[in-house]
């Protein structure tokens, strides 16, 4: 989705083949397939559990304005309002609802160069958050503040989401204000590689959250899941989360997504300025249209960049189902996809890691891995042993594909093989001393 508030009239929509059709425009021979990184990240005062607001002397919004001599573009959505994003050739940094601090990272051939790009991000983002008494936070959901606590970030389209958004679910502004995820987006070559890719994706999802589970605190204690963030998206929105059911009875395509996509709920449209909610589905959109118009590609764009399951489709397969954790952890994210997706064996051998499931039983290894990580079973099979082997299938794939990309797989196998994921060391950590700031500081960059 673009960045701008304002938006020219696109091409309007005629037929759902033109929805279609765009996905198959996305298609990239093999040769440019590409991979890229996404990591949003926490910022607090240096000891301090207290959200940090955009305004003041060592706000958000004064991180923005110290990193942005390194050569970014700033934006804002009108001359007059504040930065709220910075731009370097295909890098943006940019901010979530409660001011979570993301880097969409450029695309780029291999794991390493994405890792090494989101490296030298944290570094400028570390010096500037230093020189602010401000410190970055690595985990999966604000373990300590509510809601109601926390300040929000000065984006017009987040002003109709904050409105739109709990009508749909009660947890809806925990999913905005309160996590922060890392995610992978890659390419496809066909509608067969993209089916086989997304279906892989969303079958071995659970494996990855259990690997990647970092946020089993809420509001000072235990939530019962060691990936709460996981856990939030049940109650943002059924229409738009989650997995499609086309994804496990061998139904899924381009069209499969498009006609899912097609009854969610719109959540604004982007017109003279200004977000409006017209309380429609995009196929009522398109059967009806808006103020007497159809409408336009650019209106569908927008729309899919508010659908949230675990597997998206854009012009990219985005990867959504991680915690975030530390830069190597989130390295070996880029490089585990790349290792499993872009490899043939791998993606063989990936298909038939997991006994084939229902919807039903996919839902509950789902659950399974978000509560008990890498310690829970599906059926008779610990889910530390089924990790352990999809970290060595994207192994094996890398070492055909660039053997360099390989060794950013070494801390996930340490994870998969000693069965701790980052929230066993949060949650012994709030053991060991409760107090906020201290939790916190045991996960700062």
């Amino acid at each position: 989705m673009s960045l701008d508030l304002k938006r020219a009239a696109s091409e309007p929509i005629t037929s759902v083949d033109m929805l279609v059709a765009g996905f198959r425009s996305a298609e990239k021979p093999r040769s440019e397939h590409r991979l890229g990184l996404e990591h949003e990240k926490f910022i607090y005062p240096a000891g301090s559990a207290k959200p940090l607001p955009y305004e003041g002397e060592s706000g958000i919004g004064a991180l923005l304005a110290r990193l942005a001599p390194g050569g970014y573009t700033p934006f804002r959505e009108t001359p007059e309002s504040p930065v709220i994003a910075l731009q370097r050739g295909m890098a943006t940094i940019s901010l979530e609802p409660g001011g979570q601090f993301e880097l969409s990272g450029s695309p780029f051939r291999t794991a390493r160069e994405a890792h090494e790009e989101n490296l030298a991000h944290l570094k400028e983002v570390k010096a500037a958050a230093d020189a602010l008494g401000l410190r970055v936070i690595f985990m999966g959901y604000r373990p300590t503040v509510t809601p109601a606590d926390m300040p929000w970030m000065p984006k017009t389209r987040y002003l109709i989401m904050r409105r739109t958004l709990p009508e749909r679910g009660r947890l809806a502004l925990n999913m905005m204000l309160m996590t922060a995820t890392g995610q992978v987006s890659l390419d496809w070559a066909d509608e067969a590689d993209c089916i086989r890719k997304t279906v892989v994706v969303a079958r071995l999802a659970p494996l990855m959250n259990a690997m990647y589970a970092n946020s089993p605190l809420v509001e000072g204690k235990p939530s019962g899941y060691l990936s709460f963030r996981n856990r939030v998206w049940d109650e943002v929105d059924p229409t738009r989360c989650g997995y499609l059911p086309a994804f496990f009875d061998g139904s899924f395509s381009y069209r499969a997504y498009v006609e899912w996509a097609l009854d969610a709920p719109l959540l604004f449209l982007r017109r003279n300025g200004q977000y409006l909610h017209p309380k429609l589905t995009f196929r009522q959109l398109l059967k009806e249209g808006f103020e007497g118009k159809p409408p336009d590609l650019d209106d569908w764009t927008d729309h899919l960049s508010t659908l949230f399951p675990e597997v998206r489709l854009k012009k990219v397969v985005e990867v959504r189902g991680a915690d975030c954790v530390d830069a190597a952890m989130t390295g070996a994210l880029g490089a585990l996809w790349r290792g499993i997706l872009y490899d043939a064996t791998a993606l063989d051998e990936a298909e038939r890691l997991l006994p084939k499931l229902s919807f039903a039983e996919h839902q509950a290894f789902h659950d399974t891995a978000r509560r008990e990580g890498l310690a829970g079973k599906l059926g008779s099979h610990e889910l530390k042993r089924l990790a352990a082997e999809m970290v060595a299938i994207s192994r094996r794939g890398l070492q055909r594909l660039d053997a360099a990309d390989a060794p950013l797989l070494d801390p996930l196998a340490e994870v998969a093989a000693t069965g701790r994921s980052p929230a066993v060391a949060v949650l012994e950590a709030w053991e060991k001393d409760p107090r906020p700031e201290s939790v916190l500081a045991r996960f700062a960059l």
